[in-house]
């Protein structure tokens, strides 16, 4: 399809500064590409070390506001990985205690934050946005949040870590993108040869992402999908577990209590997935948030949110796993047709 995308979006015009500013990432995705972002509305829900990571990578690309959304206060345990709260900041609130620092990487960007529980959010809260990304949600309110945002046309990505494991699901609804196909075109034709040149030709595409429910209807159990797991690893199985135990606890396992929330996790998983060829090993790297797995899961969602935004190369579509085990990451089409 030859690309015809609404231009509404890049109407805004960036100043002096601006270009100035953003000089590097336009040369690398364009003019219009920056339009897009600085008009862009994004919510970050969650700031700790994968939120704080997501926030600055967003922040940085030249979005036109970021809301921070946090209700529990600064921990120990934040100091693992939440670069953006300072360590006097201690029991205070983690989305205001972000402020600062985060407004410190670009004057440019409306940044504020709110203390409200995420669950007292309504659908005229999450309307005013063009992308939600929540972590540390149970599936309950992730199926919420992102039903809320599929009847609003709001991009919705979940994303969480445990320890050096971590995911993301994105929600994307129809999204349109533009993607460059290369060609082949003829330049000469003698008796003898032809001569070719490479061209790049940007066409639209539309593509379908189903919604959050699609996850959690997977059945992880099913043989078919169980053959796949010789080659990607468990990192599906240990995202349902880990889902799981926040469910059943009400809160992910801790640091401070390791050997009985293992004592746990093992019977989670035993129950769930028996026989499973998820080990004992990978349970026992899911405590805290380590900063390498955030600044790569956070690193990918940021990217994705970029590419959403500005609607250049195909969002992974659509579960995103970062396997600590072999500090890889792969992506698994769940629903999609």
């Amino acid at each position: 399809m030859v690309v015809d995308m609404d231009t509404s979006e890049t109407a805004v015009e960036l100043t002096e500064a601006e270009n100035e500013l953003y000089d590097r990432q336009i040369r690398l995705w364009g003019l219009e590409s920056q339009k897009r972002l600085r008009t862009a509305k994004i919510l970050i829900a969650g700031l700790c070390g994968l939120g704080a990571e997501i926030t600055k990578n967003i922040i940085l690309s030249g979005v036109n506001s970021v809301k921070l959304l946090d209700d529990k206060d600064v921990t120990e345990e934040d100091f693992c990985s939440q670069f953006l709260v300072p360590r006097e900041s201690l029991n205070t609130n983690r989305a205001e205690a972000s402020l600062t620092r985060a407004r410190a990487l670009n004057p440019m960007v409306d940044i504020s934050a709110d203390r409200e529980p995420l669950k007292e959010k309504t659908s005229e809260f999450f309307g005013q946005f063009d992308v939600v990304v929540v972590n540390g949600a149970t599936n309950e309110e992730l199926l919420r949040i992102d039903t809320i945002c599929r009847d609003l046309g709001v991009k919705f990505i979940a994303t969480d870590v445990w320890g050096t494991f971590g995911f993301y699901f994105a929600s994307l609804q129809k999204h349109s993108y533009v993607e460059d196909v290369i060609k082949h075109k003829v330049v000469a034709n003698s008796e003898k040869k032809k001569k070719y040149e490479t061209v790049s030709i940007p066409t639209q595409r539309d593509v379908d992402y189903p919604g959050y429910s699609a996850w959690l209807d997977f059945d992880v159990t099913e043989p078919s999908y169980l053959r796949k797991l010789k080659r990607n690893g468990p990192g599906v199985l240990l995202l349902s577990v880990l889902q799981k135990f926040r469910t059943t606890h009400k809160r992910d396992p801790s640091y401070k209590t390791r050997e009985a929330d293992l004592e746990l996790l093992r019977g989670i998983r035993d129950e769930l997935l028996p026989n499973s060829i998820l080990g004992n090993e990978a349970l026992g790297l899911i405590f805290a948030q380590i900063s390498p797995a955030v600044a790569v899961v956070g690193g990918v969602v940021a990217q994705e949110v970029i590419k959403v935004v500005t609607k250049l190369e195909a969002p992974h579509r659509n579960l995103f796993v970062f396997d600590p085990e072999t500090c890889a990451g792969y992506v698994e089409a769940i629903g999609a047709k």
